[in-house]
């Protein structure tokens, strides 16, 4: 696995699948120019973040109907296209989801597990939750995908991990939250903190893709950032403009990482599996 990685980190426009496509469509051209062979957009980068009840009219099923999106399943010939959107499931509920467009195919990768519904979000009153979390096989190596609110549960990333992802790939949109003086927005600071963490415990790489722009009064910061597993921060965004960041993936920076430290190679998931069926039996 060695491939140059991107973060197009873009305002969407509410509710406007076509103008999404095309601002898709550019930056993914932008992104091959820069060498890159897989580019990751921001969640609900197709639809926006605040769509509500526009949720059903911007669905996808792509089962049935996948010429919404037939431009980018074209530019997946030439440049693998991870993007957030609404999935409509085989039973006709709506998940938060992930698409990978690549080798001129079309999939879901991942149904967002932890949809928020507290303080600002309401997403549980529109979206139903993925059931699993699973690494799963591109052509440019096998990778972990989670969605906004899945990174800040723990399990999610060690189970990605645990089934063979090199990269754990995030996509989101994570509001501007304003407390103190600092230049900088405090929960810029808690999310790096955090990757840096992941990425050196799990030895794995970590991309986090969020989203810029003001929607229905909400700020996106922006600051996506790919992360190295020695926790070493290898590209970095602006906060709150439009950017894009590239970086090399080696397999080599695993392997190294994982022979100095062999902390992920020595852990147990049988311990894990038998300690959480001793305390859920308890709870």
């Amino acid at each position: 696995m060695k491939f140059r990685l991107a973060l197009a980190q873009i305002d969407p426009v509410l509710g406007d699948m076509q103008a999404n496509v095309g601002k898709h469509m550019a930056l993914a051209d932008k992104a091959a120019a820069a060498g890159a062979q897989l580019v990751v957009f921001p969640e609900l980068s197709l639809t926006g973040y605040s769509i509500k009840d526009m949720n059903w009219d911007l669905a996808l099923n792509l089962r049935r109907d996948p010429r919404a999106v037939s431009p980018l399943v074209e530019k997946g010939k030439t440049i693998s296209i991870l993007a957030g959107g609404v999935e409509e499931g085989p039973s006709f509920g709506l998940y938060n989801a992930a698409f990978l467009f690549e080798g001129g195919e079309v999939r879901s990768v991942h149904r967002k597990t932890y949809p928020p519904t507290y303080g600002m979000f309401e997403e549980n009153r529109y979206f139903s939750s993925g059931t699993e979390v699973r690494a799963w096989d591109s052509k440019h190596g096998r990778f972990g995908v989670l969605i906004c609110e899945d990174l800040w549960h723990l399990p999610l990333p060690y189970l990605l991990a645990q089934d063979g992802a090199g990269v754990i790939l995030t996509l989101v949109a994570s509001p501007t939250r304003i407390s103190g003086r600092e230049e900088r927005p405090p929960i810029a600071t808690v999310n790096a903190e955090n990757h840096r963490t992941y990425a050196r415990l799990l030895s794995v790489f970590v991309a986090f893709c969020n989203r810029v722009g003001f929607e229905d009064g909400v700020n996106f910061w922006g600051g996506s950032e790919i992360v190295g597993p020695d926790g070493s921060c290898l590209a970095s965004a602006k906060l709150f403009d439009e950017d894009l960041i590239v970086a090399d993936i080696d397999e080599n920076e695993l392997r190294r990482a994982r022979r100095l430290s062999r902390h992920f190679l020595d852990d147990d998931p049988g311990l894990v599996e038998r300690e959480l069926k001793r305390i859920s039996g308890r709870i």
